[in-house]
């Protein structure tokens, strides 16, 4: 009966410890889904200097010599860059008049060499007051560029890179917050870039969509989970 006895509670002994395995594997898979899917970062607020007032920098816009938009494709070399507080230092005609009404306090801009080498690129991010003011410069520039009123100026970046200032370059832009980010493309050769050139629409989505808006204002939009998280409280 003892040996009985033992036997049950030997059998009790590792029905409970597999149950707390299962309990605790269990447990370890929820939290392994919720270390899956939980957020590395949270949103900040980017909607006018007031909220965000830190000034952007060279190193925040172009960190890199290079620009890797896929680590599959070569790299988008940068030649030159430059932050002034002028932004009519980047612009020509109405859409300099348009950005101080704005209260743009600064540009950042850098000149870059695509990867096949055969076109130049200048792009930048405007400081603007707030996201109303940047959305109001996106709507009225088309109309000064289409009717010649107005343009971005591409930045001379040394020997070789003089078409990037021609007036025959072609351009984009867009807003995230009260940022306004742009894009200036020419050809090496000094040859016009055509509205159907595969490749500059390429580059336009490239420093556009995801360098400039899809990852240096995405870092100004958010903040890392353990920089926002409360530091814990020392033990006494």
């Amino acid at each position: 009966m003892v040996i009985g006895g033992l036997a049950s509670a030997a059998l009790l002994a590792v029905c409970g410890l597999s149950a707390y395995f299962l309990v605790a594997d269990e447990r370890q898979g929820r939290q392994a889904q919720i270390a899956e899917t939980a957020p590395t970062a949270i949103p900040r607020d980017i909607s006018s200097r007031e909220v965000d007032p830190e000034p952007l920098t060279e190193k925040e816009v172009f960190p890199n010599s290079e620009i890797v938009i896929s680590v599959n494709e070569p790299p988008y070399q940068v030649l030159r860059t430059q932050e002034n507080k002028d932004c009519r230092k980047a612009v020509a005609g109405e859409i300099a008049k348009l950005l101080t009404e704005l209260g743009c306090s600064q540009v950042v801009r850098g000149t870059l060499r695509a990867p096949n080498s055969a076109y130049l690129v200048t792009a930048g991010v405007f400081n603007l007051r707030d996201i109303a003011a940047a959305e109001t410069a996106h709507e009225k520039i088309k109309p000064l560029v289409n009717n010649k009123k107005g343009r971005f100026q591409g930045m001379v970046a040394g020997e070789g890179t003089d078409a990037i200032a021609l007036s025959s370059a072609q351009v984009g832009w867009h807003i995230r917050g009260h940022y306004l980010v742009y894009c200036v493309i020419a050809r090496a050769d000094g040859e016009p870039v055509t509205d159907v050139d595969p490749y500059a629409r390429q580059i336009l989505y490239d420093m556009i969509e995801l360098h400039l808006r899809g990852d240096v204002l995405e870092k100004r939009a958010t903040v890392p989970v353990d920089e926002a998280s409360p530091s814990p409280a020392s033990s006494s």
